[in-house]
């Protein structure tokens, strides 16, 4: 593997190949401090990747100028600047990958790895989007009447089935049995049982009941324990206005009254023996 490294800084240079031997340690390097060199260096033969640690007099307009030239030939750039404007101005002239220089090492590697194989790589802080513009609000003598206001659908759970699981979701919201979704829908019994399984999960039901009542959105009081924490209605509590508990908020705090009269600590245990083992008083040392 050949790879070229473009930059005027002989430290830097070096410091970037020790970090290419990673991904090839046999690797043979061409060295360039100014597009002068690198189009001799590309002239004698052609590297498989040029990296371009990225300085303030280089011009993007070069990277189009060397691409014209040798059209198969990857260049991936390292910089400080990934701003949407600034990688997209690299990519356009032709750049395969962007990389943040105070990347990790490790993902360093990589993306020139992803570069090496003729994909593309591009910085996470690129890929930002400007925020959508917000419509304008009505005038106040323009509020929509709230009685016109259709009802609000019922939202549903965010999750991920697949179309087989859709299939059976609905046949077990029409009261299907196991044997009966797999008549239908043509597969084994066991096969329904390992997405019913796989269904449950995703939604954190116990059972079918509540699987058909959490997918179609269903949240009522029987299912007031799935909620989350902060979701869940607040509790109702001895003393305080509303519905009184049937029991404490902690039972294990409870215990029954015992009589006046009651010695239960004085007496011993059932098991407790009257005299010490091993006492040389006792029968049994005798």
């Amino acid at each position: 593997m050949r790879i070229s490294v473009l930059n005027a800084d002989a430290e830097r240079r070096d410091g970037l190949k020790a970090l290419l031997r990673q991904i090839d340690r046999q690797a043979r390097f061409n060295e360039a401090q100014d597009w002068r060199q690198v189009d001799r260096a590309l002239r004698r033969q052609q590297p498989d990747l040029l990296v371009i640690d990225w300085q303030d007099w280089m011009s993007p307009l070069e990277i189009r100028r060397l691409l014209l030239e040798h059209p198969s030939l990857r260049i991936a750039v390292l910089t400080d600047d990934t701003s949407p404007k600034g990688v997209r101005n690299l990519m356009d002239k032709g750049a395969l990958g962007v990389v943040r220089r105070d990347t990790d090492p490790r993902l360093i590697v990589r993306a020139l790895e992803i570069v090496l194989l003729g994909g593309y790589y591009v910085p996470a802080g690129a890929l930002k989007l400007p925020p959508a513009p917000q419509p304008p609000e009505p005038a106040p003598d323009q509020q929509p009447d709230a009685a016109a206001k259709p009802p609000a659908r019922r939202t549903r759970f965010a999750i991920d089935l697949s179309p087989r699981q859709e299939q059976i979701m609905r046949c077990v919201h029409m009261g299907s049995t196991n044997k009966m979704i797999a008549r239908t829908l043509g597969i084994s019994e066991g096969t329904v049982k390992i997405h019913l399984a796989s269904i449950f999960q995703q939604l954190g039901a116990p059972n079918r009941a509540a699987a058909v009542a959490l997918y179609n959105g269903w949240l009522s009081a029987q299912l007031e324990v799935l909620r989350s924490d902060h979701e869940a209605a607040p509790r109702p509590v001895m003393g305080e206005p509303g519905v009184v508990p049937l029991r404490a908020r902690n039972p294990s705090s409870f215990k029954y009254p015992l009589p006046a009269n009651d010695t239960t600590e004085d007496l011993p245990m059932a098991a407790e023996a009257t005299v010490p083992y091993g006492d040389p008083g006792s029968e049994e040392s005798s």
